[in-house]
Formats: C-alpha cells, structure tokens, sequence
C-alpha cells in the first residue's frame, strides 16, 4: 500500500545516504500529474481529491490554499483556477502566508523547460528565509549544478550559519490535515473491510501527499563536505551544519547531520555518539512506519495520527509524538540493527 511505500522510502534515506538525493533538485525530473502520489490512486480517489479541492479554493486564507493545492497537484484536465500554480499563486498573495507557500512554489516549474526550482520561489525564500538552513542547501544544489564553485562554497557557509533547518514538510501537514475532512470520503475511496474507513481515506491523503514536499539535495552537500576534508575550514563548516541539522524539522536532514558528525568529527566518541543516534533515528523511522501501516486497517490509530499532523509542528515532532503516543522508547532496543527488520 501508498502508506507503506512511503514510510519505506524515507527509510531507506536513513538507511543509505545515497538515496537521500539523486539528483541536485530532488523531484526535479518528475511531471507533478504523474507523481508517486497519482500511481497507485483509484479514479475515485482522485475525483475525491478534486472536489476537496474545489471546496478549498473558495477560501480566501493561505493555509486552505495551501492544502488544495496539494490536493491538486496530482490531477489532470483540471480548471486553470484548480491547477497547483493558479492555487499557490493566490496563497501567495495573502498577508497570512509564510514561507511555506514559497517552498510549495519551488516544484511549481517545468524541469524540460529546465526551470525548475521555481526561479521566483527561489528568490521569494530568500527574503523570507534567509536564517534557514534549508534554503541554503537547497540553493547550493542550484549553484553546484551551475558549476558555480565559489557560490557554493558560500551557501555551506550560510547553511552551516543559519539558526533552524525547516523543509515546511510540518507546515504541509497541518494545512492538509486542518482540512482535509471539509469533505467526508465517498465509500468507493476506501475498502470497509480495513477498518479505517473515512479516516484511513484522509490518513494517506495527508501524509502520501506532504510526503511529496521539495527537498534541497542532501546528497549534494554530503559528497561537497566529504571531498573537502582536507579543509579545516570546510570541515568546520560542515561540523557546524551537522548541528543545525541534527535539531531541524526532517529525519532526513537530521540523518545527514549525523553522517557528517559521524564521519568529519576528529572525536571518536563524538563518532561513536552520532553513529548511536543515527541508529536510533533509524529506529524511530521504522515504528513510525509501522504506526502508519497500522492505521490503514484501524480507525482509532488514523485519527491519532491525523491528529498529531494538526499540531502544526515539524515532521520530526509529529513521528516523536507519534511513538511517545503509543509508548514506543525513541531509542532502539540494545543490539538492533536494522537489517533484521528489514528481511
């Protein structure tokens, strides 16, 4: 199922620092209408999507924009006023919207066009977030794809400066489960015999959906941070970047804070304490995973999930709530590793 796929591929980033980022601009090459959301979606499923997203288009508010137009994403032969553009393109005009609107906008291109990111977004996330960590790595993937060696040394510098590391991942799940229920789900969108039923509809939805949230290329600044070890003052950066990372709002980005502190750090016990977290990370990631396959065959589960979603906080709060909800130790168990669940 979408719910477990999902989980897994944010488990397998965990677990392999090369998956974390194939390309400089994650998602770059990928036609939003045929996305990893659209695939597997019955047609009722995505005639839902539409309706919910034709009942948020009438707000006015940022936040219910925001959340139609992740509803809309996936969609083809919509109306110009239900299509991602049209819809982030009002969000952003509000006096209420934040940041996260800017990065939603940042998939808003066309990558055979070769504009993507967003060049506007790009620039909005400047002026709006230029103490974001975030920002820098995702702007330092554009300039290394550039070839622009000089700038990216910058950006490493401004990532490794800036107070917080948020991909708005949480933002797009709070929009999404603020309203996703404005609409009950038809039954043909979900099988009765799961358990579910409308919550388990609204359960994917949120989270298959925000799941699909821009990345900046991680992978791009771990290969930079490695073939400059020889660099006190790269390396020194690259420590500095770990920090911020390690404390942001993405298990992903949390994970690569940890490989550089894992690998760039002249301590061994500091190695040794980053490598422990990283398997504790790995550990969250994989009940998270498991609560959310879970929540596909029992309804209580799903609205907890839902939920926590609504809080408004980082995706990494939302998996900590999640298991300290169920009573799951955030630390694994002494001798995991997680090759055995994974057989």
């Amino acid at each position: 199922m979408r719910g477990r796929r999902v989980a897994t591929l944010a488990l397998a980033g965990l677990l392999s620092l090369p998956t974390l980022a194939a390309t400089p601009w994650p998602g770059a090459a990928k036609d939003p209408a045929k996305g990893p959301v659209a695939k597997d979606q019955s047609k009722s499923l995505l005639q839902f999507q539409k309706d919910l997203a034709s009942v948020l288009a009438l707000r006015t508010e940022s936040e219910p924009l925001l959340a139609a137009a992740l509803l809309a994403r996936p969609l083809s032969g919509v109306p110009e006023t239900l299509t991602y553009h049209s819809l982030l393109e009002r969000a952003s005009r509000n006096a209420d919207a934040g940041p996260q609107v800017a990065w939603a906008q940042l998939a808003d291109c066309d990558a055979r066009a070769g504009n993507c990111p967003n060049p506007e977004a790009v620039t909005a996330l400047q002026s709006k977030a230029s103490d974001n960590a975030a920002f820098w790595l995702l702007k330092l993937g554009i300039d290394e794809h550039a070839g622009a060696s000089d700038a990216v040394r910058t950006d490493l510098a401004k990532a490794a400066n800036a107070k917080l590391y948020d991909d708005y991942l949480g933002a797009s799940l709070k929009a999404l489960a603020n309203h996703v229920s404005q609409l009950p789900p038809p039954p043909d969108t979900f099988n009765a015999l799961q358990g579910s039923g409308a919550a388990g509809v609204q359960m994917v939805l949120v989270f298959g959906l925000a799941s699909a949230q821009p990345m900046p290329g991680f992978q791009v600044a771990a290969k930079y941070c490695d073939d400059n070890k020889s660099d006190a003052s790269v390396v020194a950066d690259c420590l500095k970047l770990a920090k911020v990372l390690e404390w942001g709002s993405s298990p992903l980005g949390r994970s690569l804070g940890l490989h550089l502190r894992e690998t760039l750090s002249p301590d061994a016990a500091d190695q040794q304490s980053a490598k422990n977290a990283r398997l504790n990370l790995v550990w969250q990631m994989q009940q998270f995973a498991r609560l959310n396959v879970q929540a596909q065959g029992d309804k209580a589960t799903a609205q907890k999930l839902l939920s926590l979603a609504r809080t408004g906080g980082t995706e990494m709060s939302v998996v900590l709530a999640s298991l300290r909800a169920y009573g799951l130790p955030p630390e694994a168990p002494a001798g995991w590793e997680p090759a055995k669940l994974e057989k």
